[in-house]
Formats: C-alpha cells, sequence, structure tokens
C-alpha cells in the first residue's frame, strides 16, 4: 500500500477528503482533511433523483480543489467513491464520465450494503470496543445501519432514509406526522435485536454530540468517542425538534445545519425510541476511514492484529528515539504495579492505562527536553484518538503530564473531574510511574535490580550503582506506610 492515500467520500451533503500517511506497516496519522457542502442531491428528490446541473458543478469544483491538495501532498494513491446521491441518480453516468475525462478522476459508486459496511469496518476498528451496538449514518439521501459487536460486523442495510430526502419530500410542506410516518415504515426493515449502544457516524450525529460538548461545559477537545446517556439525548433531540432558527443558535447547532438538522433529529428520535437504546456514542470516523482501512487491512479481514493499537503505534514511530528506555519503563511500571496494587486497593484494570502511560511518556522529549512533560502530556491527548475512551485518554495525559514531578494538581483534577477517576486511584497510579522513571534515572540497557514487596516496603536490591535512584525516591511525594528501600 502506498505510503501516502487520499481518500474522497462524494456524499449528498458534503464532499469529503483525508489523506492518510502509513508510519508503519498497521500505523497511520491524518495529514490533511478537507470538507465542501456542495450538496450534490439539492433539489434532485424533487426531480425524480436527477442530479442538477448547479449541484453537479459545485461537486466538480470541489473535486478539481482537492486533487490539486492531494497532488500537493505527494498521496500515490487517490481512492474515490460516491454514496446515495450518484447511487440513485438516473444521470450519474454523465458526471462520472466527465470527472474521469476531465479531472482522469474514477469515482466508484458504492451500493448501500457496501456504504454501511465501510462505517462499521471504521467504528469496530477505531473505537473502543463496543458489544451489541448498532451503528447509524444519517447522509442525506440514505441512512446506513450496521450491527457491530467487538471487531464483528455481522449485519448492513442501507434505508431511504436521509436529511436531504426528509426536507424536500415533508418538511419544506410542513408535513411531520408524513415524515415521522415514512420514518417509521424505514425503519421497520432492520431486524429487531437486543441492543445497549447507537454509533453515531456522520454530520448529523457528529453536530448534536459537538451540541451537547458545549452545553455541559465538556474539558476534553475530542468528539470521537464521546458518550452519553440515551436520556441526555433524548433531551437534546427534543430541544432541537422544538426549536426555532433563534433557539437553535442557543443549542450550539451552526447555522448551515439549520435546515437539515431536524430531520436527522427525528430520525435519531425514532431508532432510539425503536430499539430502547441505553448509550450512544460518537463516531469521529466514517466511510473514508473503512475504505482506507480496507485496503490497509485487506490481508487481515479488516481487522488490526490482537491487542493492537494504531494511535500508540503511530506516537512511537513518530515521536520516540529511545524505544529501549520506553520498553523498559513499561516494563518496570508493569511489575512494580504488579506487586503494589493490593496495597493501594487498584483495579487490576488500571495496569493497562499505567503502562500505556510508560511506554508513551518519552516521547515529548523528542520536541523539547526541558518542557518534556507538556508535550508528552499534549501528544496523548490529542494523538491517542483511537481505541481509547475520552476516560482512558484522560488518565493516561495526565499520568505523562505529573510523572516525575509532584502528585496532579488540584486544579487539574477539578477541571478534568468528569473524565478522572477518584484521587484514591489516581495519586497512586501516578506515584508508580514516577517511582518507576526514578528507578530507572542511570537508564541501564537493561533493568539491573531486582524488587520485591511486603507491608508497605518496596525493597530493591543491585549490584548496580543506583546513587540517581536513591537521590530521587527521596524527593519523590510518598506515601503514607509506603516506604523504598534500597539493598546492596
Amino acid at each position: 500500500m502506498a505510503k501516502r492515500v487520499s481518500i474522497i467520500d462524494i456524499g449528498s451533503n458534503s464532499v469529503r477528503m483525508v489523506i492518510y500517511e502509513k508510519t508503519s506497516r498497521f500505523a497511520f496519522h491524518l495529514l490533511h482533511e478537507e470538507k465542501s457542502k456542495v450538496r450534490i442531491s439539492e433539489h434532485a428528490y424533487k426531480h425524480d433523483g436527477i442530479l442538477q446541473e448547479i449541484p453537479m458543478q459545485r461537486t466538480f469544483d470541489a473535486l478539481e480543489n482537492f486533487l490539486k491538495i492531494s497532488e500537493s501532498f505527494k498521496a500515490k494513491k487517490v481512492l474515490c467513491v460516491a454514496t446515495s446521491a450518484l447511487r440513485d441518480a438516473p444521470n450519474k453516468k454523465d458526471f462520472v464520465q466527465k470527472v474521469r475525462e476531465k479531472l482522469k478522476l474514477n469515482i466508484k459508486i458504492i451500493s448501500g450494503e457496501k456504504e454501511a459496511y465501510y462505517g462499521a469496518i471504521a467504528c469496530a476498528n477505531l473505537l473502543p470496543k463496543q458489544h451489541n451496538a448498532m451503528s447509524i449514518d444519517i447522509g442525506g439521501g440514505s441512512t446506513e445501519i450496521a450491527f457491530i459487536d467487538a471487531n464483528n460486523v455481522s449485519y448492513t442495510l442501507s434505508l431511504d432514509l436521509g436529511t436531504v430526502r426528509l426536507k424536500e419530500l415533508f418538511f419544506d410542506t410542513d408535513d411531520l406526522d408524513g415524515a415521522k410516518e415514512y420514518i417509521r415504515k424505514e425503519l421497520d426493515k432492520i431486524p429487531m435485536k437486543d441492543l445497549t449502544t447507537l454509533i453515531g457516524i456522520g454530520g448529523t450525529f457528529r453536530a448534536i454530540s459537538s451540541a451537547i460538548q458545549k452545553s455541559q461545559c465538556y474539558p476534553l477537545n475530542k468528539l470521537h468517542a464521546f458518550e452519553y446517556t440515551q436520556n441526555t439525548f433524548k433531551t437534546y433531540i427534543k430541544r432541537i425538534l422544538e426549536a426555532d432558527e433563534k433557539e437553535l443558535s442557543n443549542l450550539y447547532i451552526k447555522e448551515n445545519r439549520f435546515d437539515v438538522i431536524k430531520p436527522g433529529a427525528l430520525i435519531l428520535e425514532i431508532v432510539i425510541e425503536k430499539f430502547a437504546i441505553e448509550n450512544c456514542i460518537t463516531s469521529g470516523v466514517g466511510v473514508r476511514e473503512g475504505v482506507f482501512l480496507a485496503d490497509l487491512l485487506r490481508s487481515s479481514k479488516h481487522q488490526f492484529p490482537a491487542n493492537y493499537n494504531t494511535s500508540v503505534k503511530y506516537i512511537l514511530d513518530a515521536h520516540l528515539s529511545d524505544k529501549q528506555f520506553s520498553n523498559n519503563l513499561t516494563k518496570l511500571t508493569k511489575q512494580i504495579f504488579d506487586l503494589t496494587y493490593e496495597f493501594f486497593n487498584l483495579d487490576y484494570s488500571y495496569r493497562e492505562k499505567l503502562s500505556i502511560a510508560a511506554k508513551l511518556y518519552p516521547s515529548g522529549s523528542n520536541i523539547h527536553f526541558y518542557s518534556q512533560n507538556k508535550h508528552s502530556y499534549y501528544i496523548a491527548q490529542t494523538a491517542l484518538e483511537y481505541g481509547f475512551t475520552h476516560q482512558d485518554i484522560t488518565l493516561i495525559a495526565t499520568l505523562m503530564k505529573f510523572a516525575k514531578n509532584k502528585l496532579p494538581a488540584r486544579s487539574h483534577i477539578e477541571k478534568y473531574q468528569m473524565l478522572l477517576p477518584e484521587e484514591q486511584i489516581l495519586n497512586p497510579l501516578s506515584f508508580l510511574l514516577s517511582l518507576s522513571i526514578i528507578l530507572l534515572s542511570h537508564r541501564p540497557r537493561n533493568i539491573d535490580f531486582e524488587l520485591s514487596f511486603k507491608n508497605g516496603i518496596l525493597k530493591v536490591s543491585s549490584q548496580s550503582n543506583l546513587y540517581l535512584a536513591k537521590d530521587g525516591v527521596a524527593k519523590v511525594q510518598c506515601f503514607k506506610d509506603f516506604q523504598v528501600v534500597f539493598n546492596a
């Protein structure tokens, strides 16, 4: 697979492009993203699905610019897919041929089921593992559904249900009852299944999630993997459906979505009611990422290897020069955790988060040594994009920020209170990472000491000179009834 790949997705509302760069076999990061709200399907549903000249020209112009951007990044491969608007259009061949002849770009019109599958494999691979979940991607002309259980996508379906379609068929004539009847009829095509989680893909869901974040003064600037209960969702959707334009603005809905947010919100309201959804999670990935992953993971059944995280591997690839120290620190942190987690009354599940914080802690020094912790914190908070909950990301980043320092500051804990564990959990984890870093102050090629723990005393035995470790332990903020003793 090419090192840099451009993915273009032509939807009913928008045409989008992402450019990804591989850093190793399965690790990648986003180089560039572009979006244009061309609304290629504008007025099409009033004319038997026929694409109109002005929207087609807007889309053509956007694609021309996208290809120039892709060329500037020296992308070696461009994959372009089109969904509902082109799929349904009687005159789609004219547009596809024009683009092929004048822009040398091949557009692949994918089926609704394939569109649903691409979105689902993106969610299955790039979100925290979800069980008994249904993904929903509400576009302008269609809605794609898939059932997801961990890495497995078991069902896909495309419905003739979209925001622009509903707007032009029902909302423009204030036929709300007709819209509800149409939505329910389409949703009846989905087989009933016991579901707990709704995974939202696409602009409508992200717009509502973003608005909810702002209304909550949410502390983390990240939409992907943002979770909330169905009660929160239903309440906000109700307010959207009842709002006029001024009230929509007060609800943090952007003006360019005023005309399509209510059709999308109505679809979601009926979906949650029909399937008795308990939890909602926002996906920042969708069809584009699914197309990329289908290419990247084509030899592994569209799944990453077990226990592999592409974001962690990307950070290691891009920001770590001394992987030996990172490996030693990870190994030692796990060892100390195993010896002491019962003493600190820590759940064993925190071992993985602590070990990731240890593995990635040195990443900030590649940017600036004297502000290593600040940069390590920022890298973790922003680049741990895939496969982690917001609670996981905030904990890992916090441990890195205060490593080899004082325990997490009160101001920091208060800011991220809704995402961090209680202090009786956070503080011991922070201490264990700091202690591990200090014990490796002399940076041995291999760990050159042995540890034992009993009755609150951690014994460090070594034939090596551990002067710097002894000095560091004397300065670190320790815990009552916990001691570190060095034996020669």
